[in-house]
């Protein structure tokens, strides 16, 4: 970082709710509309401006909003990553009960079927996440694209070759981009850094529960459906899931919020605390510019270095993760029956989902995010290790146990992403959406090195793992490196170094506190980059 690019603090929390002088307090009502709608605030009687403002009645009023939020935000995102990754799985177990001979799919044409929902699904998460910091009502945009995928999923079930399943597969891929970056980024509007990790391994931890229950789910489908109305149990499942998913889809319509400032379901206390949640967390309204374009938004990513790091070492991770495309497959190398098989392929799961919730609470209370991810991928590199040594089936059970369990980690890459990159949002959705669109390219590549030739063994995939898993920590220790590296600069820099587009957010943030702009500094000089 050099001295004429300001730096952008992101994370070490710290209490932003200090007790308020009476004067100062005073002073605060005293604000005139015109300073108030230019922090993008609507307009509140003298009463509740007293009670905003008053730490014993904005703390209440704090933990009323979030228990609000978790109810309805966390909950709805929730349901919807488990149909989410449930339905993209739903060809893995498909194809256990017949799908790829119904289909005449030879091995290649099967991994490229696996691959190209992925040449869909990377590229237009970027467009989609920058749009979303210009669309007033995120609700609808993505509870819309909920339920193209919904209909897209259910029409796979009608497939009769392998050009059909491919376009079903490509155009699936479109409307799933919104969801997991986009929650990512309305989440980042909603929560503070210090809240945002465990909210968003809440969200990871629905994905990771959807390949245990989706197993499972399918298991059912696939052992009673078969022949029913003359129809194979393989599209039963196709039907059943995308249905279910179109109802959540509708239904989220009116369960997810917009933003703080004009979510129709909170009252206009509740947005206005909101906005300030934000503002006081990192010392800047959590806003852009009034010039930001979605373009600059752009441009302002792909200047940050940390950006090309964070790919990187994302892409190790998902080409690493790659197997779980195809876990039936490696958990029907033991031996068993198809729906023992897809029984057996739950726990493995459970495990990381559990775990991760606790990493990442840890992790936000400690603020340190390095170690929370690498120690449990040190824990995948050995179950990768295992699996090559042995084929006994206790040991390579325990091995995919080990696998899956790195998730735990990976579950904070995106939420270091967002503390890494704080400010201005239209930048934040950029990055989310490069990092995890570029390095979602990684499951492309990975569809092809589980070749079912390899098998049952899958020495060479789990080689291949087991080199990107090592080089996703290298890349996370030079993230570490150059945050320390930026923190130190941030320590040397002076108030009157600050470039004139940060000084507005900060006087912005100062009125929406109610505070002074000095004091609105001193407290932006505390904030360091989590690591």
């Amino acid at each position: 970082m050099t001295s004429s690019e300001p730096s952008e603090p992101s994370v070490v929390p710290l209490d932003l709710t200090p007790a308020i002088a009476p004067s100062v307090m005073s002073s605060a009502l005293e604000k005139n509309e015109a300073s108030i709608k230019e922090a993008g605030l609507t307009m509140v009687d003298d009463a509740t401006e007293h009670a905003i403002l008053c730490p014993e009645s904005r703390s209440k009023a704090e933990r009323r909003l979030k228990r609000k939020l978790d109810a309805r935000l966390m909950s709805t995102v929730v349901a919807i990553c488990l149909m989410n990754y449930i339905d993209r799985a739903a060809i893995t177990s498909a194809r256990l009960e017949g799908l790829q001979s119904d289909l005449h799919l030879t091995d290649v044409q099967y991994d490229t079927v696996i691959a190209i929902l992925y040449a869909s699904y990377c590229p237009a998460q970027i467009p989609s996440n920058m749009l979303l910091n210009y669309i007033a009502r995120p609700s609808f945009y993505i509870s819309g694209c909920v339920i193209l995928w919904g209909i897209t999923s259910a029409l796979t079930g009608i497939t009769r070759n392998f050009t059909d399943i491919l376009a079903c597969r490509i155009l699936l891929g479109i409307p799933e981009a919104a969801f997991y970056p986009g929650s990512i980024y309305l989440l980042s509007r909603w929560y503070t850094r210090k809240e945002l990790g465990l909210r968003a391994s809440i969200l990871y931890a629905g994905l990771l529960t959807s390949y245990a229950f989706g197993s499972l789910w399918a298991a059912g489908i696939l052992r009673t459906m078969d022949g029913t109305l003359g129809i194979a149990a393989w599209r039963w499942l196709f039907y059943i899931e995308g249905a279910i998913t179109i109802c959540i889809g509708l239904l989220s319509m009116w369960l997810l919020p917009d933003y703080p400032d004009n979510t129709t379901w909170l009252t206009v206390e509740e947005r206005r605390i909101a906005q300030l949640r934000l503002a006081g967390d990192v010392g800047e309204a959590d806003a852009d510019a009034q010039e930001a374009s979605l373009l600059e938004g752009f441009m302002m990513a792909i200047k940050d270095p940390k950006i090309y790091i964070f790919i990187l070492m994302d892409f190790c991770v998902v080409l690493e993760s790659s197997f779980s495309n195809f876990f039936p497959t490696l958990i029907a190398t033991l031996g068993y029956s198809t729906t023992i098989t897809l029984v057996m392929a739950a726990p493995p799961w459970i495990l990381p989902a559990i775990v991760g919730l606790v990493n990442s609470w840890h992790a936000d209370r400690t603020g340190e995010r390095f170690f929370h991810l690498t120690v449990w991928w040190w824990m995948t590199a050995l179950g990768f290790v295992i699996s090559l040594t042995t084929m006994l089936t206790a040991a390579r059970y325990l091995s995919l146990f080990l696998m899956t369990v790195g998730h735990s980690g990976s579950m904070l890459i995106i939420v270091w992403v967002a503390n890494s990159i704080p400010r201005p949002p239209a930048k934040r959705s950029a990055a989310i959406a490069l990092v995890n669109g570029v390095s979602g390219t990684g499951a492309v590549v990975g569809s092809y090195i589980w070749k079912a030739n390899w098998g049952p063994q899958y020495h060479p995939s789990m080689l291949i793992s087991l080199a990107a898993m090592a080089m996703a920590i290298v890349f996370a220790f030079v993230i570490r490196c150059m945050l320390l590296r930026e923190n130190r600069c941030m320590e040397q820099n002076e108030i009157n170094t600050l470039q004139r587009a940060q000084h507005d957010r900060i006087e912005k943030a100062a009125k929406l506190e109610g505070i002074t702009l000095e004091e609105a500094f001193r407290r932006r000089e505390g904030f360091r980059y989590l690591y």
